[in-house]
């Protein structure tokens, strides 16, 4: 893989994504449960094929450092003693698993879904008959 200053870009991008969203997720998980809950991993799903779409690999990488990133740090325990992620409930344990669990499904989705080349065209069924077109378009119209 040759350097190049756009995926070095997206990159960049998709890391600040992934901090984003990892601390958007981790405030907001506990909100109103469980629905902050799902919602926060409905949003790192979305944000993690987005990003995957956007750049590729290398750009999904970046988004799961962000993510990484940022929800172990605002697990750990702040200066004055506050934690946003606390080890009682099991809801915390839910949203540090599922955002990556998530994040790896949104890798583990099919390449094609992302592509930008148009598909080839279907063949036709055996059996049935291709019917042509005229100037119009409309099939089966008197030339």
């Amino acid at each position: 893989m040759r350097f190049s200053w756009v995926l070095l870009g997206k990159t960049v991008l998709t890391v600040l994504v992934g901090v984003v969203v990892g601390g958007v997720g981790t405030i907001m998980h506990r909100s109103a449960q469980p629905w902050g809950l799902v919602l926060s991993l409905l949003l790192v799903l979305a944000a993690a094929a987005t990003c995957r779409a956007f750049g590729g690999l290398v750009a999904w990488i970046g988004f799961v450092v962000g993510l990484g990133g940022t929800v172990l740090t605002l697990s750990q325990k702040g200066p004055g003693g506050d934690v946003l992620v606390p080890a009682g409930p099991k809801i915390g344990l839910l949203w540090m698993i599922g955002s990556f669990v998530l994040a790896g499904v949104a890798m583990a989705l099919p390449r094609s879904w992302f592509s930008d080349r148009p598909r080839s065209a279907r063949p036709a069924r055996s059996g049935q008959p291709v019917v042509p077109t005229d100037v119009v378009g409309e099939p089966g119209a008197p030339q």
